[in-house]
């Protein structure tokens, strides 16, 4: 985190320029807070990641679509129902949803993207849905950042939302964000759903380049259980509310601004990671001295994904073995006599081998919330650091029991 960077409260209505609602439209069988509405006050320049998914969702077909203009105007998202897997109904049923609020709105249908989140194979219940919208509307303020962040969750157990502001060149810009996700979690380019929005004035190019560089270093790295979702989204909206001339990437103003839009997506994305479904501890797993960065990142991802690493994690058990085995099976170039590997500051193996080490001690250190595991090739200069968390009893009743 950088010094200049200051947290502030409000999420994704923390930017000046945006308005957020959080309503029950009846999708939820609790009645909880299902549909969640971001509306920038003017259109304005935007970009967006999707899930690499080749069952992508159709409102995931429908927004690439919105986007490629690099305005909006609108976001609405419900959770409860992935429309995914529904065939040209869904699809139509996502167009129908835009239509909806652009008509509220008085905008064009393709100044709004939506997005779901929920149970897969299900019909969208769409009237309910569209009855609702008129509500969402007349619900809108820059003060229901909350509510909106409550209407994204699923099997979430806590909101995910967080803003930052700075100075600079004299002028207060803002960056917020809210996220939704707990599970089936590895995203092949965003995260499970996201929504970040800027008061700077940034270019539609500019935000397309930040955002794409923000998820690679953080959304790209989580991994909660190994599964891509069908839905996922991650959208930057940049409202320009807070004054200037246009940023663009060779601006020097967008290298600060960038960096701002670094530190919320990845807050936003270790929140996920620690809120994954079961999970007791939070994994920082680190390979280094890799020939080259991807294949440290191939290492690194191999390692966060295996069950048996993240089951001994949940036991407080060093197992070093189950990270070799994690490292062997990755299409990372090693050398087995070179691996070292520590355990939260603990060294257990070197020369590919293991190292006498206090178990106790190893098992105290295991114990916390927060773990750290290195693991050094001992080949080149090449590094990446993945987030993930362990698995436990309670991710396996969480998911047995999803749709009951």
């Amino acid at each position: 985190m950088q010094d200049t960077f200051h947290y502030v409260d409000g999420g994704v209505v923390a930017a000046r320029g945006f308005l957020a609602s959080g309503i029950s439209a009846g999708i939820k069988k609790s009645g909880a807070r299902d549909l969640a509405l971001i509306v920038a006050e003017e259109p304005c320049p935007a970009a967006a990641v999707f899930t690499r998914s080749s069952m992508a969702a159709a409102p995931v077909l429908f927004s690439r679509e919105s986007i490629v203009s690099g305005t909006l105007k609108a976001c609405i998202i419900n959770s409860g129902n992935a429309n995914a897997c529904t065939g040209v109904a869904g699809l139509a049923d996502a167009r129908a949803t835009a239509s909806a609020v652009a008509r509220e709105l008085e905008c064009d249908s393709s100044d709004v993207v939506v997005s779901s989140t929920g149970v897969i194979g299900v019909p969208l219940p769409l009237d309910p849905l569209l009855t609702s919208i008129p509500e969402a509307i007349h619900a809108l303020d820059n003060a229901s950042g909350d509510a909106a962040a409550h209407a994204i969750m699923t099997t979430d157990t806590f909101v995910k939302q967080v803003a930052v502001s700075f100075e600079l060149d004299g002028r207060t810009y803002t960056v917020g964000g809210m996220a939704k996700g707990s599970g089936m979690i590895m995203p092949d380019m965003a995260t499970m759903l996201g929504v970040i929005t800027c008061d700077a004035p940034l270019t539609s190019s500019a935000c397309d380049t930040a955002l794409r560089q923000a998820a690679a270093m953080t959304f790209n790295r989580i991994t909660v259980d190994s599964d891509t979702s069908t839905n996922d989204m991650v959208l930057l909206m940049a409202s320009g509310a807070a004054g200037g001339d246009p940023i663009g990437e060779d601006d020097r103003r967008y290298d600060v601004i960038s960096s701002a839009i670094h530190e919320v997506c990845g807050e936003l994305a270790r929140m996920i990671v620690k809120d994954g479904e079961g999970a007791t501890t939070f994994i920082s797993v680190t390979v280094r001295g890799a020939l080259a960065e991807p294949d440290a990142l191939d290492a690194a991802m191999s390692i966060a994904n295996s069950p048996l690493f993240k089951t001994a994690i949940y036991g407080n058990d060093a197992n070093w073995g189950r990270v070799a085995m994690a490292i062997g099976k990755s299409k990372a170039r090693v050398a087995a006599d070179r691996l070292e590997v520590i355990f939260a500051g603990i060294p257990v193996c070197r020369n590919g081998m293991a190292i006498p080490f206090d178990e106790d001690e190893a098992l105290a250190a295991l114990s916390q919330p927060e773990v750290e595991v290195i693991a050094d090739l001992h080949l080149g200069d090449g590094e990446a650091t993945v987030w993930t968390c362990d698995l436990s009893y309670e991710y396996v009743r969480i998911n047995g029991e999803y749709r009951t």
